[in-house]
Parts: structure tokens; sequence; C-alpha cells
């Protein structure tokens, strides 16, 4: 694993977006994220969570990078605890699921809870839901999808209406993925990250264990540059994928010239993905 260092904030509930300015020794403060995901379905299996892998492609884009994801029950203790803990460790929080108009619903009453403020009705998202449903069927149930946290601000739902909202770093969004996305399109201008972390590629006809020495010594000649190792097969072909990834342009080209070296000396060449 790289050693590069980064300097995740401790935000409070008033917290504005986080820097990319140089942290200690002049190093690029790496802006860091954790994902939540709120589910009791997700957790039992009956629903497989299709959330995680776009929110860390969308956040590689703009340098933010996602350091964690934790799945978590729809018990209130367990959300609150971890929103309190995440939201310390990290410069950015992103909730999905438990935002509907269930009894196990409960997301946004928990993240009131997490921030010591009242949960009650929120005036600009009760309007968007008066317009959205039709007279008379805007009904208790319905309503509990317009109640966020004392503070927050909306975070707009361009395919059902009900908004997620904004709470200092965190930001709570739908679990369905279609509206998630849709959601977090919505919030991605507020957000600043760091340098964009670049990948590359190289898919190698060799057995993972013919080129995990090479690639150790690789990995401590560029302890900033991420390495990682992923077996294929295709039919009866097989190799690795060899994966590198860096912010810093110059040393991420040197590594995969680095690594290429040792996939040659072991007798292939490697071909770079596009």
């Amino acid at each position: 694993m790289p050693s590069e260092s980064y300097h995740p904030a401790s935000v409070p509930s008033s917290a504005s977006v986080p820097s990319s300015d140089s942290g200690p020794a002049g190093e690029k403060q790496v802006v860091t994220a954790c994902l939540m995901i709120i589910g009791n379905e997700i957790l039992s299996g009956r629903t497989k969570d299709a959330n995680l892998a776009f929110l860390g492609e969308q956040l590689n884009e703009i340098g933010v990078r996602l350091m964690e994801a934790r799945v978590v029950p729809d018990i209130e203790a367990v959300i609150v605890d971890t929103l309190n803990e995440v939201r310390q460790r990290f410069d950015y929080v992103f909730t999905t699921g438990g935002i509907g108009p269930t009894h196990d619903d409960i997301t946004s009453a928990c993240v009131a809870k997490a921030f010591g403020v009242e949960w009650s009705l929120h005036p600009e998202a009760h309007a968007l839901l008066k317009a959205h449903y039709a007279e008379g069927d805007l009904n208790e149930a319905r309503l509990r999808m317009a109640h966020t946290p004392e503070g927050a601000s909306l975070i707009e739902n361009p395919i059902s209406k009900a908004p997620g909202f904004r709470m200092g770093n965190v930001f709570v969004m739908a679990g369905i993925p279609r509206v998630m996305q849709a959601m977090f399109e919505s919030l991605k201008s507020n957000l600043s990250g760091g340098a964009p972390v670049r990948s590359v590629t190289l898919a190698v006809a060799l057995p993972e264990g013919a080129i995990a020495k090479g690639l150790g010594e690789a990995q401590d000649r560029f302890p900033g540059v991420e390495m990682g190792s992923y077996p294929y097969r295709n039919g009866d072909r097989f190799g690795v994928r060899l994966v590198l990834r860096s912010t810093d342009e110059a040393d991420l080209e040197a590594a995969v010239e680095a690594v290429a070296g040792k996939v040659r000396d072991l007798g292939d060449e490697p071909v770079r993905e596009p």
C-alpha cells in the first residue's frame, strides 16, 4: 500500500467546504470521504448495493478519496454513533438509504440526534412535496420525507422530488440508485477536492505469484503510488491486471515504467489498457 499521507479534518457541525491547500511540509492535503450505507435490506442480502462503485468513481474524478464504506442497520444507536465517529474523521460523509416514508426510514431523525438538533418539518421540503402530490395524497407517512434536522440545507431530487439534505460535512441521500445518482449530480458542485487520482492498468499474461516480488519492489521504490494486482481469466487465457494509481502524474508514469520492466524481466510484454 502507498505511504501517501493525508490529514483529515476534524469537522464541526458548522463545517464549510474543505480546502485542498497544502498540508504540513508543503504536502498537498488529501480530501477524504466516507460512505455510510444504511439499511437492513443490504445486510440481509435482499438488496445489493449499487451506490458504492458510482460514488467512488465520481469522487475520484474531483480529487476526493473515498477511504471507507460502512454498512449499518436501521438501528438508531448504531447510526448515530457511526455518524458521529466518521464525520470527525473525514472531510465528507455521504449516507444512502433510510429517508423514505416508512417507519424504518430513520436516517433523517438519526442525523438530527447526532448533531444535537430538533427534527422538524422543513418549509421548503414541505412545499416541494405539496406541489408534487395531488391534493389529499400528501399523507402523514409522506410528510416524514419533508422533515430534516434543524439547520439542514436541501439536496435537489429531480426524480421523485423528496429531497436529501446536508448538515455540515454530511450529505444524506436516497438509497435507490437512480435517485441517489441524481441527488449526487445536484450536490457535486458544492464539493471541493484535491488533485484527481489518475489510474493506469497493465494487463500481464503471468500468474500473480510470478509478479508478486517485482511488484513489491516497485511499491517500495514508489511509495506514493498505490499498486494492486487483480487476477483475471478469459476462456483459456489467464493473467493479472496491475493497477497503479496516484495524484502525481510524473511519479505514476515512472512507476508504470518500473513495473513494466519487472514484467519484461519475466518474459512477458505488458499491455497498457485504455
